[in-house]
């Protein structure tokens, strides 16, 4: 049966996740957390039912949650461990239409074959492929195009970035509707570093990278290039310049980044240059 996540369930909860970590076959979006207590801030202390939880025999053996996501919702999950995953999944696509959201997204890991055949079955459709890489502490150093300059930006100034972000990649939309202040709030601190390449001569704004820092590893969330500097190693110096940066800090060990499915040449670099494909997403939507 569905029942909405209480307290009483995260231990349970705990362990159905670390059950999903033990195999990529049931990967999906999920809580970050893994212990009750990290469970309980991520998911409880905020306003709202979001998450629910299907009980066999009285025990967790199923979670799923909606988080805002662009114009609708994503879903967390579901991650089903024994039960009725369609009576998950329908529980949560009904909840989602009952918060009014017009779009349902979902993200499971792509040798998730059980959850992608759920999803399919409920109407979902498979909207494009998003693979991850990952290298070691390695020199990525390349040397700047002549004509352009690199350099980290520093205030983000959120007019500049918004155009440059949505010139630089079309498939590009989750940052558009970030107001000024969201802009500024998401690169304060030292978690997040934005790299921004220059036409040396008007100063113009052609590239960007974005790197995010964790305990031990980076990952590049966003890395683009204007069309009109395209093909001239600017792409190259800014992913250069980005795990320069990441591995100067010596608790980094490792860098991810990303290229979705259509973007081949990217694909080709990161493997050319060492980086092993570690997991790749697929994005599913269902109009609602």
């Amino acid at each position: 049966m569905n029942r909405p996540l209480a307290q009483s369930h995260l231990s349970q909860l705990a362990e159905l996740l670390a059950w999903m970590d033990e195999d990529p076959s049931r990967q999906a979006l999920a809580p970050e957390a893994r212990t009750p207590e990290g469970l309980w801030w991520e998911l409880l202390a905020g306003e709202g039912e979001r998450a629910w939880v299907w009980l066999e025999q009285g025990r967790v053996q199923g979670y799923g949650a909606l988080v805002s996501f662009w114009e609708g919702a994503a879903l967390e999950g579901p991650i089903v461990r024994g039960g009725d995953g369609q009576a998950l999944l329908a529980h949560l696509v009904r909840k989602a239409r009952q918060k009014g959201y017009p779009t349902l997204y979902a993200f499971p890991e792509a040798r998730n074959l059980a959850l992608k055949r759920l999803l399919e079955g409920a109407g979902f459709s498979a909207e494009h492929t998003t693979y991850f890489y990952t290298i070691g502490r390695t020199n990525l150093a390349y040397p700047t195009p002549a004509g352009f300059s690199i350099r980290l930006a520093e205030p983000c100034d959120p007019q500049v970035y918004r155009e440059l972000y949505s010139r630089a990649e079309d498939g590009w939309s989750l940052r558009l509707s970030w107001t000024d202040e969201e802009l500024r709030q998401h690169f304060l601190g030292g978690e997040v570093e934005l790299f921004m390449a220059y036409h040396t001569d008007n100063e113009k704004p052609v590239g960007l990278a974005e790197l995010e820092l964790d305990d031990s590893k980076a990952e590049i969330a966003y890395i683009g290039v204007v069309p009109e500097a395209r093909g001239r190693g600017v792409g190259r110096a800014l992913l250069g310049a980005a795990a320069e940066r990441a591995f100067s800090y010596p608790q980094i060990q490792s860098l991810q980044v990303r290229a979705h499915d259509h973007e081949k040449a990217a694909q080709a670099l990161y493997q050319r240059l060492g980086f092993r494909q570690e997991s790749a997403v697929v994005t599913y939507a269902l109009e609602l």
